[in-house]
């Protein structure tokens, strides 16, 4: 009976158009109708505790982060760099993208920023260049969402405050699979873009390719700045975001000065609304997220999927598909934020590792980023881009079962998490022993 009370109380408020945050707290009354345990009081306190988390602050600062190196010329001078590596292969401006995309994504960990930097500057040149441009802004949409996958991740920050779970140990675990999402865009763009006629840029010097690195320099090195003070020990997520911000402020403004004192505060707005719509789902979701445990949801789902816990592997395909399909329906923070309470005991009881859970939850819920009808990356790029949301559905397909792909094998593969991870802690490990031996 809870089930379908808050089913049809969560899906019935969003079906009135009723915003996503604004759902979840009817869906926690009518839960708590249900129980006959209604209190206002319990929804203010639970609005105020889901907010007053101090790991939650790096989510608006890595939201400013990205909106200041679009601004700042950080994003320009990273695609700049691309082409001169590769843009006078066939389809090149294509592995641009992805390049461009996994960059940007060890900087912002946003993929609504990421997705609106890389199309604004690359669909005018893939257009002028002969491009299929809905193929063109599937490809961008599909790099776009490599960013809540490889650290820093705002996914990994919403997920691990919500599930208890090492922020630090996801950001490390997200590195190889968030490389693979890339990998699987390279194989998927070549077999598409082979029989393309497309102007190819002319190939370049090494004294270009060195220049467009200088250039770049101070873009480019940033990504190791912020994970090197996270993997030390150097720096908490929230700490890594607030230097991101300074960093980026400072080359934007000081080196490249293409970010000038008039539009900080037009910067500062947009990134305060996106970081109160995301920092409000979170508050909001804490009320439906406590009523669900003491209704005993998990409890209820965990005795439907029994027989499957004796089969990890199996019991995570079930997971992953019910992930898709929610996907399809809700963006990414609503549903982070509604499975992970009830998914996580499911996940500890039957021993499977809430790191390795962690980063297939959020590549899921990355690629639902791009799942029609909802898929917001998909509404970013095709507004940017000019271009018929359907046409963009059909040029993001061959992208879309690229990176599925990528998901169920490392469902079938779980060493390709665990081992990385292992061997990065290692290094670590090994690092710090020899910091503390010789730095006084």
């Amino acid at each position: 009976m809870t089930v379908a009370v808050f089913l049809v109380s969560l899906c019935g408020a969003m079906a009135l158009g009723m915003p996503v945050a604004f759902a979840l707290i009817v869906c926690g009354l009518a839960l708590m109708l249900s129980m006959g345990i209604f209190d206002s009081q319990i929804v203010a306190l639970k609005l105020i505790e889901g907010a007053d988390n101090f790991q939650l602050l790096a989510v608006p600062f890595f939201l400013l982060a990205g909106e200041l190196m679009n601004a700042g010329g950080l994003s320009k001078r990273i695609v700049n760099f691309a082409i001169s590596l590769v843009g006078h292969i066939h389809g090149g401006l294509g592995y641009v993208a992805i390049f461009g995309a996994i960059i940007m994504a060890a900087l912002s960990g946003s993929a609504a920023a990421d997705t609106a930097a890389l199309a604004s500057i690359l669909i005018p040149m893939m257009r002028d260049a002969g491009y299929d441009v809905p193929r063109s802004a599937g490809l961008i949409a599909a790099g776009g969402i490599i960013a809540p996958v490889i650290p820093p991740s705002i996914g990994f920050i919403i997920f691990g405050v919500a599930a208890n779970v090492s922020i630090t140990q996801l950001f490390l675990a997200g590195v190889f699979p968030g490389l693979l999402m890339g990998a699987s865009l390279v194989l998927a763009w070549a077999w598409v873009v082979r029989r393309s006629r497309v102007r190819e840029y002319p190939r370049v010097g090494w004294d270009v390719r060195l220049a467009a690195l200088k250039d770049g320099a101070f873009a480019l090195v940033m990504p190791a700045i912020i994970l090197g003070c996270l993997k030390f020990g150097w720096a908490t997520p929230t700490e890594a975001a607030v230097f991101a911000v300074v960093y980026a402020l400072v080359v934007g403004m000081f080196v490249y000065r293409e970010l000038h004192l008039s539009q900080l505060y037009g910067v500062i707005l947009t990134a305060a609304k996106t970081a109160a719509v995301v920092m409000f789902l979170v508050a909001a979701a804490l009320i439906s997220a406590w009523l669900i445990t003491q209704a005993n949801i998990p409890g209820e789902l965990a005795a439907v999927l029994e027989p499957f816990k004796g089969n990890p592997t199996l019991l995570l395909l079930i997971m992953m598909a019910l992930v898709v399909v929610v996907g399809t329906a809700l963006d990414f923070a609503p549903t982070v934020l509604i499975l992970t309470p009830v998914l996580m005991p499911i996940v500890k009881s039957a021993g499977i590792d809430p790191v390795y859970f962690g980063v297939l939850f959020i590549m899921n819920n990355a690629i639902g980023l791009i799942t029609p009808p909802v898929g917001i990356v998909l509404n970013v790029v095709a507004g940017i881009g000019r271009v018929p949301m359907g046409a963009v559905i059909r040029g993001v397909t061959p992208f879309l079962a690229a990176q599925t792909a990528v998901l169920f094998l490392l469902v079938l593969l779980p060493q390709w998490v665990i081992a990385p991870l292992a061997w990065l802690r290692d290094r670590i490990t090994f690092l710090e022993m020899l910091q503390r031996m010789f730095v006084p």
